[in-house]
């Protein structure tokens, strides 16, 4: 059987070698699953995030695979579902700029459940999972799923945790193809949980346990849909793109010149990544001009179709700590008035703040469609226009926010973000090891010890402070 897109990526995956990737993309790839590992810890131990350990591990009860951060472990799609969550758990991790989805809540929970195995067998399976879930997303254009409803990133998702956890398995390109099959016929995510939800935290993991379990089922010879992306009746870009002409060809446009390990944005505060570009027009502009938050008379946002539909309702008080990391108006209200937009800006008494809310009362939002109608690596701009009661304006245009492809995080600031987020949750031995073992990761004979040093519990990351 042949086919236009779907045999081409299946027999990719399948032929990927590690000394075949440049070093630059396998050292970029471990900084990334750093900053994973950061995620997840600082997630591990969240308020929601107790409530989904209780929740899933009183469903699926004990086994041998460890759920990071907590002590305990249980079934390994159970894990897979609680660590992906995690990674997910504070808006903390990685993002693609053009398809967006967070590859690491897909790929890191699928290697930790794979262990024992090589650390090269595990960075090269992470890759093809960085590589593929962006392609499916471009096929569907990327960004445009945010604008119709869709969680972009649950539903591209399941083929990046297939094809890394096909990879770990050694599955061939026949059965890799019936492992996108299965993923794609498990593909879902309704963007309305960024409302008020802890679903929003966990869907990346229903995303990686499908895409977990379709590589199992693939394995043991229960069959998928064969040629799923080709298929022009029920195939999964003819029903996902329907009514907006998906583009096959970016399933695999580029495979193995163009490596999108390298265009993944990592984040500086957490909040959704559309936010990034009017949280630091409004960081700059407080720092260059400073702006004293009680004397701001109104503040304008311009934005394009994805982050105005994914990041702008009016929001109502008191606001739950994913509703206020998805909304313009409250990202920029604690810029402007603490300075930094990192996890103390929402706890519960900082979101029922009667300065903060003041500040959201003076916000407008006004959808663009210039951006839109820009270069697609452009869609995520912001401008930023603060007034003050005296009737100076100041005005911010910010069109890649720093982290994304054109001004990316340098390896050396990862490193620091993962030291600055994790200290404080274990010791200082310990933070060291886990920093080793992952930027080493093609060194190590086996993912075990790199499994036992994240399994142990962590502090919780918002223990100490005014939680009710």
């Amino acid at each position: 059987m042949t086919s236009e897109v779907t045999v081409p990526l299946a027999r990719w995956v399948d032929g990927l070698r590690l000394d075949a990737i440049p070093d630059r993309v396998r050292t970029r790839a471990k900084h990334l699953l750093l900053d994973g590992v950061a995620a997840g810890l600082v997630g591990a131990q969240l308020p929601w995030s107790r409530v989904a350990t209780d929740a899933v591990l009183g469903v699926e009860g004990a086994g041998d695979a460890a759920v990071i951060g907590t002590g305990v472990t249980t079934s390994a799609p159970a894990a897979v579902l609680l660590n992906s969550t995690f990674v997910q758990g504070f808006e903390l991790d990685d993002f693609h700029p053009l398809a967006p989805l967070h590859s690491c809540s897909l790929v890191l929970p699928v290697l930790l459940a794979a262990a024992p195995v090589s650390g090269a067998a595990a960075l090269t399976a992470a890759i093809a999972g960085f590589e593929v879930g962006p392609r499916v997303g471009l096929a569907l254009h990327g960004s445009q799923m945010l604008s119709r409803g869709w969680h972009s990133g649950p539903v591209f998702g399941t083929h990046a945790a297939a094809m890394a956890a096909g990879k770990l398995r050694g599955l061939d390109a026949g059965l890799l193809e019936d492992a996108l099959g299965l993923a794609g016929t498990q593909s879902a995510g309704l963007m309305a949980a960024q409302y008020e939800a802890m679903s929003k935290r966990m869907q990346h993991g229903f995303a990686a346990r499908n895409g977990f379990y379709a590589v199992a089922l693939a394995a043991g010879g229960y069959t998928g849909i064969k040629r799923v992306f080709d298929r022009e009746y029920g195939g999964y870009l003819a029903v996902f793109g329907e009514g907006h002409d998906p583009d096959p060809q970016q399933v695999v446009a580029g495979l193995g010149e163009v490596w999108h390990t390298e265009l993944i944005m990592v984040k500086s505060y957490a909040a959704q990544g559309g936010l990034h570009g009017t949280i630091q027009a409004a960081l700059e502009l407080r720092a260059e001009h400073a702006i004293d938050a009680a004397q701001v008379d109104r503040v304008e946002i311009a934005v394009g179709h994805t982050v105005y539909h994914h990041g702008w309702w009016p929001p109502e008080r008191p606001l739950t700590a994913v509703g206020a990391q998805m909304n313009l108006g409250y990202a920029v209200a604690v810029a402007l008035l603490d300075g930094e937009v990192m996890p103390p800006q929402f706890t519960p008494r900082r979101l029922d703040a009667d300065d903060v809310w003041a500040l959201i009362g003076k916000v407008g939002v006004r959808l663009d469609e210039a951006i839109e109608a820009g270069p697609v690596h452009e869609r995520f701009a912001t401008e930023l226009t603060v007034t003050l009661r005296d009737g100076t304006k100041q005005r911010r245009r910010v069109v890649q926010p720093h982290g994304g492809p054109a001004d990316p995080v340098t390896n050396d600031e990862l490193v620091a973000k993962y030291r600055t987020l994790v200290g404080p949750l274990l010791d200082t031995a310990r933070l060291d090891a886990i920093q080793r073992a992952v930027l080493a990761l093609d060194e190590l004979t086996d993912l075990t010890g790199l499994v036992d040093l994240l399994a142990s519990p962590v502090k919780g990351a918002l223990d100490g402070t005014d939680l009710p």
